[in-house]
């Protein structure tokens, strides 16, 4: 005779064998002799690992405009890995022929400015145009975690959902001016996709914003009144290298300084040598909270590029961005090689003791550094 088995508390008395968990009769041993058998658990789909895509399944799917590949690809030049390395350098060969043909427009100010308030209203203004705007933001990495909050796409949910739009945050990498180390290939692959309009923010500003300078076809500053940004543009040399300066959050009660602060930005524009030869940079204001302004923003942006590509200046200048860029990448690698060499390493040691008991000069230490390396360059 089979013995009558109490069920425990939790189990409801008609549950039947679907239910998950059921107490089963005949079986001897678990809490208070009575045995759990869980005969109907779901099972846990299992977890399928991204096919590794060829440099001919990004080719297609960037020239599809293919979202989920362009991100992809984009994480792959992105990446410090060396077997990612060659891959990307053969996309990019290969996107080569389909790239130069966006308007590259740079986006620096303090924080609080409202640069991405700005971006969504300005992104949104052109996709309604029919344009297909990329949004590079690049978010500032902590000096001792090297991570980012990468939130650009929560501050512009209107504009990344648009379907002509494509937002990438990336993270600054430590780099100067907070320019990402790959965003001039990400841009690159951007431009290959189909994207007419690339808008890339930067954080911060100062003196090496010409970083981002040497990467944008037209540099636009934002600032704000009240927040010192008149004295800060003009000591940390920004306003030099600027095609407009635009004041934002010119509404309300702020909108009579907002218009004071653009006279006074005019002014000193009028001294400054132009940083496009054949253009005059001209200051602005707007609000971009309640989209006011926004016209004549990209009214002057459309000015620039007409003047600066019946000129010959915008190609000559994306010539020298070009050269510039293989300058930078040369002193990447020789940093990269430098602190990878092996004398350098066993040698970095030795001479931070000689340095911190001050029995050595720091320029002596530098050019022993040096010196080792020559001697183990391969």
């Amino acid at each position: 005779m089979t013995k009558n088995i109490k069920k425990p508390k939790w189990v409801p008395d008609d549950a039947d064998s679907s239910y998950t968990t059921n107490v089963m009769e005949g079986v001897k041993g678990g809490h208070d002799g009575l045995a759990t058998s869980f005969t109907s658990i779901r099972k846990r789909p299992s977890i399928k690992r991204r096919r590794q895509l060829t440099v001919e399944d990004y080719f297609s799917g960037i020239m599809d405009m293919d979202r989920t590949i362009i991100a992809r690809a984009i994480t792959l030049v992105e990446s410090n890995a060396a077997r990612h390395f060659d891959q990307a350098q053969e996309l990019l060969q290969r996107l080569l022929p389909y790239t130069g043909k966006s308007i590259r427009i740079g986006i620096s100010g303090v924080p609080g400015a409202g640069k991405s308030t700005l971006i969504e209203a300005l992104g949104l203004k052109l996709c309604e145009l029919g344009h297909r705007v990329a949004v590079l933001a690049v978010d500032p990495s902590s000096s001792i975690t090297g991570g980012s909050i990468l939130g650009d796409k929560t501050r512009m949910e209107r504009l990344s959902s648009h379907p002509n739009a494509f937002i990438r945050p990336s993270p600054s990498g430590g780099m100067l001016g907070g320019v990402a180390r790959k965003s001039r290939e990400t841009l690159l692959l951007c431009e290959a996709a189909g994207f007419d309009i690339l808008l890339i923010e930067t954080v911060g500003v100062g003196q090496n914003e010409v970083t981002v300078r040497s990467m944008v076809d037209f540099f636009l500053l934002v600032l704000i009144t009240g927040a010192g940004d008149e004295l800060q543009g003009m000591k940390k040399g920004v306003m030099e290298i600027c095609d407009a300066i635009l004041v934002n959050k010119a509404d309300g009660d702020n909108y009579i300084r907002a218009k004071a602060a653009q006279t006074e930005f005019s002014n000193m524009l009028h001294y400054l040598r132009p940083a496009t030869q054949g253009w005059t940079s001209r200051a602005l204001t707007c609000s971009a909270l309640y989209n006011e302004g926004i016209d004549e923003l990209w009214q002057v942006i459309e000015e620039f590029q007409n003047l600066t590509t019946t000129s010959g200046v915008l190609m000559e200048r994306r010539k020298n961005q070009t050269l510039d860029w293989v300058f930078t990448m040369v002193v990447e690698q020789l940093k990269s090689r430098f602190y990878n060499n092996e004398g350098v390493k066993n040698l970095i040691p030795k001479i931070q003791d000689e340095l911190m008991s001050d029995r050595m000069s720091a320029t002596k230490a530098a050019t022993l550094l040096l010196e080792r390396f020559d001697e183990f360059k391969v």
